[in-house]
């Protein structure tokens, strides 16, 4: 496999956290705030989450000051997403991030203290292949632009799918914002995303040639947290998950209010919102043996690709039971 990887220090990473934090906060090496209250006395938790539909929970949330009636003061900390979120946990800048599966697990190698708490939601089809002007069959696929973690598991499923060695294949690692453009100049074939990026790039001229459930791929978003701040912190996560878990509901009973909360808080537009959340079940539960199972499929893959070098302990980052305590 041809793939540029971009190798992020951890001094890197926590200037991207910092830098994401400007606007909410003062940012030094290993803070928490963990302890911090609000004016109201409430816990104050910061949590980091990228910017697209897939997060109207958590924007609808403070739009209903949901987090404030479960008793915690929540900062939401837009980051580019991937795993800038989960990095800002383990810089300590942030106290919960939101993350999908395939996108954790390889952190959960490099920060053994990482722990899954549970599930806020799911789907086989928010996720979408994008192909160029003129790419009429995934055959014609030269050059594909990937992001990490669920998207270079899924571009290689979706190659193996229509009998294609992705080795044969030239993967880039990019960025959301930058393959839009990728595509419309011809840089690459494809790429496979979630909104917006893939409005913008059938505006630029792409087609949509499939979801990633079509090829048998599927994630889940975890809420992670990191244990140092967990074993002191149990009853305000649990708070943060059950704030979150009746955003669900609400984004499920009113997808019309969950798009003008997007729209209010992270600049997402209405229509395009509103037609991508039936594609996502929001709906929180705890880590369970299919987790388990689908976390060892996409640990074995990143093994393969020699993308991380040992595994995570899943027994122990994945935290089966503490949904049901917690949460309920």
């Amino acid at each position: 496999m041809h793939t540029n990887r971009k190798t992020i220090g951890r001094r890197a990473a926590l200037t991207a956290a910092c830098a994401a934090l400007a606007l909410t906060a003062a940012c030094t090496a290993g803070s928490t705030d963990s302890t911090g209250v609000s004016s109201a006395g409430k816990p104050t938790v910061r949590v980091a989450l990228g910017v697209d539909a897939s997060y109207a929970p958590f924007y609808l949330a403070e739009e209903r000051g949901l987090f404030e009636k479960a008793g915690v003061n929540v900062e939401l900390v837009q980051t580019e997403g991937g795993p800038a979120a989960a990095q800002a946990v383990s810089a300590g800048t942030a106290q919960i991030s939101a993350n999908a599966d395939s996108t954790a697990l390889p952190l959960m190698v490099t920060n053994p203290d990482l722990r899954a708490l549970g599930v806020f939601q799911s789907s086989d089809s928010y996720l979408k292949v994008v192909l160029r002007k003129g790419v009429t069959s995934p055959k014609k696929i030269r050059t594909m632009a990937s992001i990490g973690g669920l998207g270079l598991y899924a571009t290689h499923e979706y190659l193996r799918h229509n009998g294609i060695d992705p080795k044969s294949v030239k993967i880039l690692q990019s960025s959301p914002p930058e393959m839009p453009g990728m595509l419309e100049r011809g840089s690459i074939d494809g790429y496979i995303l979630f909104d917006p990026w893939v409005s913008k790039g059938v505006a630029g001229g792409g087609h949509i040639a499939g979801r990633i459930g079509d090829f048998g791929v599927g994630y889940a978003q975890w809420l992670l947290t990191d244990q140092k701040w967990l074993k002191d912190n149990e009853a305000v996560a649990g708070k943060v998950f059950k704030a979150v878990a009746e955003a669900d509901r609400l984004v499920t009973e009113d997808p019309a209010a969950a798009a003008k909360a997007s729209e209010k808080q992270a600049k997402l537009p209405v229509a395009q919102t509103r037609q991508v959340l039936p594609e996502i079940t929001f709906a929180t539960r705890g880590i369970d043996d299919s987790d388990v199972t689908s976390s060892q499929k996409i640990v074995d893959f990143l093994l393969a690709q020699k993308l991380i070098k040992k595994s995570p302990d899943l027994d122990t980052v994945l935290l089966k039971g503490w949904y049901g305590q917690h949460v309920g």
